[in-house]
């Protein structure tokens, strides 16, 4: 059984285009995952921290193939808390349907499914979030995913105050995206300028964060 996210009385699973990352505007179905290991204060999904919907694996796989897309993105909350019911999820699918989790980077992947993902979106929380560092932020957890060639690093920012706990990570610089720290679409162009000059200054990459000027904050787009 999978754990999903509730959203209006539903489980949250559906079709829109990725708003981050190098897959920015791909379509895309969604799987929404309940319940996360961190409380970050500015989360945009805060209502899949509490009580979801409990799916089969079966159920839930036949709901992301009638949306005939080949991708899917998989999301939370943290979805490596769910990683055994996930791996039997993915073995129903589709072998060339392209999969990414997107993760907190607190947890280790299993092997089994480690080898059925093709990107992992990696979000490690900084200080500002409201976490606990210790909690937040697992070097030898980050270590493990930056040997992965498909693993990307995406850290929520809101200024230059920020780049140093970044830089003392040793993260390959290729792979870090930096987005401004921001759950409405006014809240993102206000903070938007600060973060071009940072990814300007530390030569990294921008993630603007599509799904909030396409559809501000509107839940299950």
């Amino acid at each position: 059984m999978l754990n999903i996210a509730r959203l209006n009385s539903a489980p949250e699973i559906f079709y829109s285009l990725q708003g981050e990352g190098t897959r920015c505007g791909t379509p895309a179905v969604f799987l929404r995952l309940a319940g996360c290991n961190l409380a970050c204060k500015w989360c945009d999904t805060k209502h899949s921290w509490g009580n979801g919907i409990l799916c089969s694996t079966g159920d839930v796989a036949s709901l992301i193939q009638d949306f005939n897309c080949h991708s899917l993105v998989i999301t939370g909350g943290e979805p490596l808390l769910q990683q055994a019911a996930l791996t039997r999820l993915l073995a129903l699918l589709p072998v060339g349907m392209h999969v990414e989790v997107e993760t907190n980077g607190t947890l280790c992947p299993t092997p089994e499914l480690e080898q059925r993902i093709n990107q992992w979106n990696i979000s490690p929380k900084l200080i500002h979030s409201g976490n606990p560092r210790d909690k937040a932020l697992k070097p030898e957890v980050l270590a493990h995913f930056a040997t992965l060639p498909q693993a990307w690093f995406k850290f929520v920012v809101q200024g230059e105050e920020d780049w140093p706990a970044i830089e003392a990570l040793n993260l390959p610089p290729q792979r870090i995206i930096l987005m401004p720290c921001a759950t409405t679409r006014a809240a993102l162009e206000n903070a938007r300028p600060a973060v071009v000059d940072m990814c300007l200054r530390h030569r990294v990459r921008l993630g603007d964060r599509l799904h909030l000027t396409l559809w501000d904050d509107k839940k299950g787009v």
